[in-house]
């Protein structure tokens, strides 16, 4: 059953996700021809306040319900009441604070931005727990619906208007569009729905929990979006551009991989938190295999970004490559170190993560400061130090919670980095060396890639590229059990 389950759940998490980050791909790419730089960059400048908003709202109880092996009514529709209270009085916080937000970046067109795009904040409170049971459930298939309409409608919107000439106003109308058209299609579609009731006693149960999992992420997403701040603040809309259009090439493949394995990962290892040795046989296949697929994306990305660039979204994006190529090495580290976060949560020491949050953030303060007096080039150079830091932190632990140490670990995922760093240095030389325009250029180097990865991996019998392509065989071509929990 849980078998079935699982692979049912990743299943329809990588559709849900190839799907969305197709449409995201596509609508992006049309987008970034349409607008500039610096139209992307006023998108940035509020991010990081709208992505503040969302561990308060949260508050650390969709994991604490995750986690909770039998959830009741009462627990369900006191989290729903909390969220929306919060997410009310967030809301009205930025309403208020949004001049001052236009007045500290110097761009007047912020205020109403921030007003509008805040709405984001309620309307997302308020599908929030449709969304937590369908993740409990390891049911994907609907949020995999929900994604793609709310993407295509609002993607559509947003290329139409940007067409029309309302500029920066068709990405705010895409954004705003998206979170509501899946509010409404979360409600409609899912059967759930809060009762008039609030228990103190479920909120106390909950709280214990998720209080250290709302700081530990705010402190996460401080870190991640406070760059946005910094550039936006010392450096240009324009020069901010480039690097979120950057970021986000980037975080494509490592952050969609993650999330397709990490949200289904997280409630199957919970159910078996308490049998420690199938939970690190479990737990070791998902490292290797994911690390396997993020080395290839990443190292990929990297070698090819130029023309990749210069294909997709033209020549006015050139001075994004650099940040996309630097950014790689960043995004690497990102799906094994929350995996290793993630393990924390399944055994339960939410209080664990809190205290490495701190040291490991408390650590990030100097990059901030090197971002404002060396540039963005050199606070990339300390974003990459810092991944590296995080993950050796976050390993340590969980590895002490499950015996399986960072040293294991290294020695499982280090054939899939050799491997990944050798078709990617072949691939880089061969752009360096071959005088093609763009387009082609891209196409030769992608094909080159594919092939040295599927050869290698054959020639040398990759063991996580075997387990791969067994449970890809076995579950995507033809009808059969999982070996993932075998």
């Amino acid at each position: 059953m849980l078998k079935q389950k699982t692979i049912n759940g990743l299943k329809w998490s990588f559709i849900d996700k190839i799907a969305s980050l197709g449409l995201s791909f596509i609508i992006g790419i049309i987008l970034a021809r349409l607008l500039s730089p610096r139209e992307f960059g006023l998108i940035g400048m509020i991010t990081v306040f709208i992505a503040m908003a969302d561990p308060f709202v949260n508050f650390g109880f969709s994991a604490a319900l995750i986690r909770k092996q039998k959830c009741t009514q009462a627990d369900y529709s006191t989290v729903f009441y909390f969220n929306l209270m919060i997410g009310l009085l967030f809301y009205l916080l930025l309403f208020f604070t949004a001049e001052e937000i236009s007045i500290f970046f110097n761009e007047p067109l912020l205020k109403t931005m921030v007003r509008i795009l805040g709405l984001c904040i309620i309307i997302n409170a308020l599908s929030l727990i449709q969304s937590i049971r369908l993740k409990k459930q390891i049911d994907f298939q609907l949020q995999t619906k929900v994604s793609i309409i709310a993407s295509v409608i609002s993607g559509a919107a947003g290329i139409a208007m940007a067409y029309a000439g309302y500029g920066v106003w068709s990405l705010v109308t895409k954004i705003i569009l998206g979170s509501l058209l899946s509010a409404i299609f979360l409600w409609h579609w899912n059967a759930w729905k809060p009762s008039f009731m609030f228990s103190i006693s479920s909120f106390k149960e909950m709280f214990s929990f998720g209080s250290n999992v709302f700081v530990s992420r705010l402190l996460d997403i401080i870190y991640r979006n406070i760059y946005y701040l910094i550039i936006g603040k010392y450096y240009t809309a324009a020069e901010l551009g480039y690097y979120t259009r950057a970021e986000l090439f980037q975080s494509l493949p490592s952050s969609t991989l993650h999330s397709v394995i990490g949200r289904v990962s997280f409630p199957v290892l919970s159910t078996i938190q308490d049998d420690i040795p199938r939970l690190k046989e479990t737990y070791k296949k998902i490292i290797r295999s994911t690390m396997l697929i993020t080395f290839v994306l990443m190292f990929g990305m990297a070698a090819i970004s130029k023309p990749m660039i210069l294909t997709l979204i033209g020549e006015k994006w050139e001075p994004c490559v650099i940040y996309l190529q630097m950014l790689c090495f960043v995004g690497m580290f990102y799906p094994l170190s929350a995996l290793n976060l993630n393990m924390l949560y399944v055994q339960g020491r939410s209080d664990l993560t809190l205290r490495i949050e701190i040291i490991k953030k408390g650590l990030s303060v100097p990059v901030m400061v090197i971002a404002v007096v060396y540039g963005i080039k050199a606070m990339i150079l300390g974003m990459i130090l810092l991944a590296l830091i995080s993950y050796f932190f976050n390993s340590y632990w969980s590895g002490r919670l499950i015996g399986y140490p960072t040293l294991e670990q290294i020695k499982d995922i280090l054939p899939s980095f050799l491997l990944a760093v050798i078709m990617s240095s072949i691939v880089f030389v061969e752009g360096l060396l071959v005088r093609l325009p763009p387009l082609p250029l891209l196409i030769i180097q992608l094909i080159t890639g594919v092939l040295l990865t599927f050869g290698l991996s054959e020639a040398f019998h990759l063991k996580d590229y075997l387990y791969i392509k067994d449970v890809v065989k076995d579950n995507f071509f033809k009808s059969g059990s999982s070996t993932l929990m075998n």
